[in-house]
């Protein structure tokens, strides 16, 4: 019995040191799974959508590409409050990381889409964006290029015509799918203590405790669910309905998909429409306008403090740019008009 109670002593003293500065977090959250490797087709799938991923000939004039906006070399965003399109004419809402985005419960900032498939395919026909004119002039595109045949006879071999556009956004989704970031947090998640340090680990509570996991849960720390923005005191931006101008339901004004947490630190500026540069006066703005809390400098200091450590970086080999195959005398010409 004694040496019982001195094993069990033992253990309730390791749990305690382990989340001392509040509750448990593997309560709240989960680690990010790292995607599986793929192999065979699938393989040529993920090679394809990378290629796509890079390729601005698949827009009007040549200039756009997936990446333009969701620059894998800076986070997954351009970092502009609005991306620009074409003839430079900016787009309405602030565009998302692509890292992880595979996990969200559906895409876009109203979730029209329902997963990156179908996600990959709506920027390239959006007169705003990309700009091409149809599905079978982007195919047409690809068709000029005898390098796209082929991978696309890879990436689909089971199917008697592999060039369409619906496997356009199969390939994209395909590689997108591999842009997990998992990192020192999911190590602490797994009962690695010092994964994170003291004043993250802090930060980790003040987070907690200050109510932010109502909506930031989860493997992505948001992501998952959609909440009305100015839940508590009224956004001050009402231009943008949200989700509402999808449904057309009066519930559904200013609701937006919750952004995951997970590199947040590195996608400045925030919010739908871009207007806040600093994570310190983003967090300050949940506060108060989701919880009705108003923040100390200090408590915000140490929530960003955390959230610094939710940065990682998807495998090495997904951020490098691809090769693509050249123009023949049958690829379209870009157009700027």
């Amino acid at each position: 019995m004694r040496r019982y109670l001195i094993t069990l002593i033992a253990s309730l003293s390791l749990s305690a040191s382990a989340f001392a500065e509040g509750p448990d977090p593997r309560a709240l959250f989960q680690p990010i799974k790292a995607p599986a490797t793929p192999t065979g087709a699938q393989a040529a799938k993920v090679k394809l959508g990378q290629m796509l991923f890079h390729e601005k000939r698949i827009s009007k004039n040549h200039d756009i590409s997936c990446n333009s906006c969701h620059t894998l070399s800076t986070g997954g965003v351009d970092r502009e409050p609005t991306s620009l399109g074409h003839k430079g004419v900016r787009g309405g809402r602030n565009s998302p990381t692509v890292f992880n985005a595979y996990a969200h419960l559906a895409q876009f900032w109203d979730g029209r889409a329902a997963d990156v498939e179908e996600q990959a395919k709506g920027p390239v026909l959006n007169p705003v964006e990309m700009a091409m004119p149809s599905a079978d002039a982007v195919m047409a595109v690809l068709k000029s290029m005898p390098e796209y045949v082929e991978a696309f006879k890879a990436a689909f071999p089971e199917d008697s015509d592999p060039m369409t556009y619906d496997h356009f956004g199969k390939a994209v989704g395909a590689f997108e799918r591999q842009l997990a970031t998992p990192g020192r947090f999911d190590d602490f998640l797994a009962g690695k203590e010092d994964a994170l340090s003291k004043e993250e680990r802090k930060g980790l509570s003040t987070f907690i405790e200050a109510g932010c996991t109502a909506c930031h849960s989860g493997a992505l720390l948001g992501g998952h669910m959609y909440q009305k923005l100015g839940l508590v005191k009224a956004w001050p931006n009402q231009k943008d309905q949200g989700r509402f101008e999808v449904t057309q339901a009066e519930g559904d004004r200013m609701m937006f998909k919750v952004p995951s947490l997970r590199n947040i630190a590195d996608t400045a500026p925030y919010f739908h429409d871009g207007q806040t540069a600093r994570l310190e006066d983003a967090v300050k703005l949940m506060a108060k306008h989701q919880l009705g809390r108003e923040l100390s400098e200090a408590q915000t200091g140490s929530i960003v403090t955390f959230l610094k450590a939710l940065s990682a970086q998807p495998e090495a080999s997904l951020l490098a740019i691809p090769s693509l195959p050249k123009s023949t005398e049958r690829t379209p010409k870009p157009n700027p008009n």
